[in-house]
């Protein structure tokens, strides 16, 4: 499905908890293309910076470990502690660190055989001539709730309270930022998976993906 002429990019952008990350995996598979949770790119930047013992607030330290990550190597598990979230927080708002990682994830995605990339400026900014574009989300409620049983699931502790505070301050940040703010691009197919399983969103993603490239062939 990903043709042999060139790459097939996939963009798929949404707040937190909305689903996009399992649904991004699942088509990688199902496509036979490869997957970039680009979330994961600052957080590896972040968690270079803590290994090494380097400050947080450096500009032209940040720059440095993210021109020198390896996008093929990022640890979802290991990358996935809070701590290294916060830390993240802090290094995605620096522009240059954003356009070091946005020209890595470019390269990932201009890649044989192509790639299913999520995020939150896929469509808009890292990926904007995308032929499938997918802007995917929830209310708030259902992503705090979701997010809620993760955390207790995994061992953690936490009130519903606090986590759904945690996901609407994710999301004025997210698209309140003046670089590259969450938004779903002008062309993007929007998915709302409040009423859904995931089952049910990767079918109905799944035919949407299917749809767009049989029209871009036509």
């Amino acid at each position: 499905m990903a043709g042999a002429e060139k790459p097939l990019a996939i963009a798929i952008d949404g707040p937190a908890a909305s689903g996009k990350g399992t649904l991004s995996r699942r088509l990688a598979a199902e496509f036979g293309l490869r997957h970039l949770d680009t979330g994961l790119t600052y957080r590896g930047v972040a968690k270079a910076l803590i290994d090494r013992g380097l400050p947080l607030d450096d500009e032209d330290i940040a720059e440095k470990a993210a021109l020198e990550l390896d996008l093929g190597r990022l640890d979802r598990t290991v990358l996935a502690e809070h701590g290294i979230g916060d830390a993240a927080s802090k290094v995605a708002v620096m522009p240059r660190v954003r356009r070091a990682l946005v020209e890595k994830q470019q390269q990932f995605a201009a890649a044989m055989p192509g790639a299913v990339l999520d995020g939150r400026d896929i469509g808009t900014v890292v990926c904007p001539d995308a032929p499938v574009k997918l802007y995917v989300t929830a209310s708030a409620e259902v992503r705090a709730e979701r997010r809620y049983r993760e955390i207790l699931s995994n061992g953690g502790e936490a009130t519903y309270e606090q986590v759904l505070e945690d996901v609407k301050r994710r999301d004025a940040r997210d698209m309140g930022r003046a670089d590259s703010p969450l938004r779903p691009a002008r062309d993007a197919h929007l998915l709302d998976t409040s009423e859904m399983d995931i089952e049910t969103a990767f079918l109905e993603a799944r035919a949407f993906v299917e749809k767009a490239l049989a029209d871009g062939n036509d």
